[in-house]
């Protein structure tokens, strides 16, 4: 059982090397000036406009999200009474929600924030969907993370005369900062790859989100970039090394969100 669960282990690797590997291979001799310039036309394909269009809807998915999610997990472990109903109800909801296709969050995204509320084809479109689709993901692992807070630091934090509302924010949320980012950071994982939804939602448009209305502005995504780079058969080759660049932009954005997590880990520690 010991080699079987080796041999498992190896093997997981092993593919995830091997398409690294791939990837890098196809890509780094496709990496040139004219991908990086500002301005998207047929003869560059750059992807720059789509790099900085996937930074901002990141964040602006990440400011929708991340605060909802915290503060409903919040609710569930500190306040709302253990083994109720509501609690039950929206844990199963939360799960539900995260096993649904993302073709799905595309289609209501399209239905509800294209067509219901106007927004169009455009960067808030596309950012709400995700918000929604991340939204269960963060709101879980914060949850998680609560629950595995000892309820020893709480009745210490009371017994010391603090406030419901200081012990969370001051004794529970600390020591549980690192299970929180983790669920950020999945969530920004899910973001930073997404074609599906955004294809109905924010559209593929090469241009970057700008002016005093760049919200409403119609906008590519690097995995969208890739997509429809591939799908056409003209620009396999700078497919692949916008694929080099998404792959270093999650790397990158893991790299720093575990450095965030482990210095929080540290700074909980010292304090106790």
């Amino acid at each position: 059982m010991r080699w079987l669960v080796r041999l498992a282990a190896l093997f997981t690797a092993g593919i995830l090397i091997f398409l690294v590997g791939y990837i890098l291979v196809r890509g780094i001799p496709n990496l040139k000036p004219s991908l990086f310039e500002w301005t998207y036309n047929s003869d560059n394909v750059s992807l720059m406009p789509s790099l900085i269009n996937t930074l901002l809807m990141t964040l602006l998915a990440l400011l929708v999200a991340t605060p909802l999610g915290v503060f409903a997990a919040i609710y569930l472990v500190e306040y709302a009474p253990r083994g109720s109903k509501l609690v039950k109800v929206v844990r199963l909801t939360a799960e539900t929600l995260q096993g649904i296709p993302s073709i799905v969050y595309g289609l209501f995204g399209m239905l509800f924030f294209v067509t219901q509320l106007h927004f169009g084809l455009s960067l808030l479109s596309g950012s709400l969907t995700l918000a929604i689709m991340i939204l269960p993901l963060i709101m879980r692992t914060t949850e998680e993370s609560l629950m595995s807070v000892p309820d020893s630091y709480r009745e210490g934090s009371f017994g010391l005369g603090a406030g419901k509302l200081r012990t969370v924010f001051a004794i529970v949320l600390p020591p549980a900062m690192p299970g929180i980012l983790s669920g950020v950071i999945l969530g920004t994982g899910r973001i930073v790859g997404e074609t599906a939804a955004l294809l109905y939602t924010a559209g593929s448009a090469t241009k970057i989100a700008s002016g005093a209305d760049f919200l409403f502005d119609s906008t590519r995504t690097l995995a969208v970039h890739m997509y429809v780079l591939s799908s056409e058969g003209l620009h396999v080759g700078e497919a692949f090394g916008t694929a080099v660049v998404l792959l270093v932009l999650v790397l990158a954005i893991n790299a720093v969100s575990s450095l965030i997590a482990r210095t929080l880990t540290k700074g909980t520690q010292n304090d106790g």
